[in-house]
């Protein structure tokens, strides 16, 4: 009889790169937590002291591993594409931990966005820095910091990674993504598990940071540089991202993230 699939020892520099996410993430749940007013399943609103928030990230630690086992990490390609699926390990831990702490699923996805973009914006500020200090043309910002991002973290190799066609369209830059493997394990959990606020969760923070991460990459004060008509996390074939090099803050509702 087979006994249970093993993964391989983790390099050095994913077990340092665990380390500093976990480091953020709990950063970002603390401070996050005491200014949020929950609503739990009994209909109770109350905002955490810190022994709340305390056992909520004992709760948290504890899920990580039995997510990060769930993984397959070893099939994926790359250590970019291994970074962003830890990175999916610990939303699904958050949001899974709130609800068996009683939360309901619909402040617990609010919960976790909220979180997730404390943590996306800072990814996204140092990321684009170079960029931001060589140029203020938000074009040009763009361009180079999705060039950079698409070396690392979200370089495509191909599915089980990360697969995108990136191609230019006048001054915009067009990734459209066939693969997502934050997505993809967020989706299989869901599946197997047969919890699909595990998936929703995962939609409404991660598939939500595009836009106002567009425009905090241009810097030049509107809105509207990004625009996606089609979601994997929303049962689409591909993520048509287009970035756009001029404000595109005219437009209107096709462009809003699906509900």
């Amino acid at each position: 009889m087979n006994g249970p699939a093993t993964q391989s020892v983790p390099s050095l520099r994913l077990l340092l790169a665990r380390r500093i996410i976990r480091l953020v993430t709990r950063r970002a749940a603390r401070k996050g937590l005491a200014n949020n007013l929950l609503t739990f399943a009994d209909g109770i609103q109350t905002r955490w002291l810190d022994p709340e928030i305390a056992r909520f990230l004992e709760a948290m630690d504890s899920e990580v591993p039995r997510l990060r086992a769930r993984a397959d990490f070893d099939a994926l390609p790359g250590f970019g594409n291994r970074v962003m699926v830890e990175f999916a390990v610990w939303t699904t831990a958050a949001d899974r931990s709130l609800r068996h702490l009683g939360v309901k699923p619909e402040t617990a996805r609010a919960v976790v966005a909220d979180l997730g973009w404390d943590v996306y914006r800072r990814m996204l500020r140092l990321s684009s820095l170079p960029a931001r200090l060589v140029t203020r043309d938000p074009g040009r910002r763009l361009r180079w910091t999705i060039r950079a991002l698409l070396y690392f973290p979200f370089n495509g190799p191909g599915a089980p990674g990360y697969a995108v066609e990136t191609r230019r369209d006048g001054d915009n830059i067009l990734t459209h993504f066939t693969c997502c493997p934050p997505q993809s394990f967020a989706r299989r959990l869901a599946d197997i598990d047969d919890d699909p606020d595990t998936l929703e969760a995962f939609r409404q923070s991660w598939c939500t940071y595009d836009w106002p991460g567009a425009d905090l990459i241009a810097g030049d004060g509107v809105r509207g540089h990004y625009r996606r008509r089609r979601t994997l996390s929303h049962g689409d074939d591909v993520c048509d991202m287009c970035w756009a090099a001029r404000s595109q803050r005219h437009e209107t509702a096709p462009h809003a993230p699906k509900k």
